[in-house]
């Protein structure tokens, strides 16, 4: 059985340690502890009963509590499985970041890593070429170079760094 527990934000990675310690300890049915990428404030919980589940959180700090009923995976199946093929990155493409310490910063993409899901990325906005290694999820694609060095791409390139 699946379930979505409340927990605090930002405190999702803890609650998970905490959580999966005592099902350890008190040897509970609790087959899996997990957090969701870019799922905030939940955390994901299989164990064999409603009654395990509530026994594995009971009294956990930074737990807020069972949401509802039991969870069908099929409506959890795309937070678990996120299919990288279906990002369509490409090397040049401007990108900005939506996660992570560089968040709303701009950069253009160097290499893409399919297998590993990541793409490096060199930051527009900075003074020196830094080149970051980010998961390719933590970027979305804002313009696509089709012509390169064409001059409305240029000026919009210059728009674009001063952010």
């Amino acid at each position: 059985m699946i379930f979505i527990i409340k927990v605090t934000t930002n405190k999702e990675e803890r609650a998970v340690e905490m959580i999966t310690q005592r099902a350890v300890r008190k040897q509970l049915p609790v087959f899996s502890v997990i957090r969701p990428h870019g799922l905030r404030g939940y955390i994901i919980l299989e164990a064999e009963d409603r009654e395990s589940a509530e026994e594995a959180i009971f009294n956990q700090q930074y737990v807020k509590g069972i949401l509802g009923k039991e969870v069908p995976y099929e409506e959890i199946k795309n937070m678990l499985e996120p299919e990288v093929e279906d990002f369509n990155i490409e090397v040049g493409d401007i990108v900005e970041m939506i996660a992570d310490l560089f968040k709303k910063e701009k950069g253009k993409v160097m290499r893409v890593d399919k297998q590993k899901g990541e793409v490096v990325v060199s930051l527009l906005g900075a003074a020196v070429p830094i080149p970051v290694t980010v998961k390719m999820d933590n970027v979305k694609v804002i313009r696509r170079e089709k012509e390169k060095g064409s001059e409305s791409e240029d000026s919009e390139e210059s728009e674009n760094a001063d952010y």
